[in-house]
């Protein structure tokens, strides 16, 4: 099977952290035999990449044989559909279906055309892959709706002694680190609460810090979280965030609030805890942990999403959307523009 992948996000020399998860899901589709070209969609300003990226498709599906696209994020899902010649799968990571959060919590204004434009896209599609049943449940068709959350590298992610970890990434033993692995500049991510619930926790106890994570490259992150006692997930909005399936292979505790798929991932955990987004009640979580300081048994909560086992998944998806076809009016033009 011949898969043109088209993405925005993608590792590249000057930014390596950006869309690992693609690259991660690319790898272990090639390891199950599926031949993949990638189509990098990236330039400034965005407008005319895109652009390029539609001159760039048909100039790929002109050239080498393509047995199906597949998109990742909506946006870039719209640019794939201008062609008709083989069948459009699209992966949505969830703001492309849930909506872009803002600092005070809220979905902005402007992210609902982006919404609507990503339901109008799923009706086009040959097949659709999700992250939740949260986003399932904004989809209009949902008979090529697909639940298929991002794998995790078992491999890569794997628990490490903590202070040999904490001696790699140069962090203080006596310290009781919590871990915040997202860019804090990012509203969705909820930083004021981490920061807040930490100064609250370390007022009582000094040698609890804070430790923030977010542009290290993913060989580094499993040392990360081995060498901290917990993450503090707070987000107002999630898809499936990879970041605590990957905290849950490395058998690290994680406090998170309810979004996405995060109940369902942590919630039957010893040691990982769904809780309001509340400092005293982030807090009061953390403090057991932080007495313990035992590690979870994530790691075999997560095994199901072993990168080869969502890749045959993934296979499924595509071999459905051959299968389908167009199952839709089409232009009579083999592409749009």
């Amino acid at each position: 099977m011949n898969v043109l992948v088209i993405t925005s996000m993608y590792p590249t020399p000057d930014n390596p952290v950006s869309g690992t998860f693609v690259r991660s899901q690319v790898e272990a589709l090639r390891a199950a035999g599926v031949t993949i070209e990638v189509l990098h969609v990236r330039g400034r300003p965005q407008k005319l990449a895109y652009l390029h990226a539609a001159v760039q498709l048909h100039a790929c599906l002109a050239h080498e044989p393509m047995d199906l696209v597949h998109a990742h994020y909506g946006f870039v899902g719209i640019v794939a559909r201008i062609q008709w010649q083989v069948p459009l799968v699209v992966t949505f990571h969830g703001s492309d279906v849930l909506g872009t959060v803002g600092p005070d919590g809220k979905t902005v204004g402007w992210s609902k055309l982006v919404t609507a434009s990503s339901r109008l896209l799923a009706r086009m599609a040959d097949a659709v892959i999700v992250q939740s049943h949260e986003m399932a449940r904004e989809m209009e068709n949902r008979e090529n709706v697909h639940v298929v959350p991002h794998e995790v590298d078992l491999e890569r992610f794997r628990p490490i002694n903590r202070e040999e970890a904490r001696a790699l990434m140069g962090l203080d033993s006596r310290k009781k680190n919590l871990l915040f692995a997202a860019n804090p500049d990012i509203p969705v991510k909820r930083f004021p609460l981490a920061r807040a619930v930490a100064d609250y926790m370390a007022e009582q106890d000094p040698t609890i810090e804070l430790v923030v994570v977010y542009k290290e490259p993913q060989e580094r992150l499993p040392l990360y979280m081995s060498a901290c006692d917990a993450l503090i997930f707070p987000s107002y909005s999630e898809g499936s965030p990879n970041i605590v399936k990957q905290a849950m292979a490395c058998n690290l505790p994680i406090v998170a609030t309810d979004v996405g798929d995060v109940r369902s991932v942590i919630g039957g955990t010893a040691g990982c805890y769904v809780c309001e987004p509340d400092i005293a009640t982030f807090a009061r979580h953390l403090g057991i942990i932080l007495a313990s300081r035992e590690r979870t048994r994530g790691r075999e909560a997560v095994r199901h999403l072993d990168a080869p086992l969502v890749a045959q998944q993934v296979i499924r998806v595509y071999e459905e959307a051959l299968r389908r076809g167009h199952s839709f009016p089409v232009p009579t033009s083999r592409s749009v523009l």
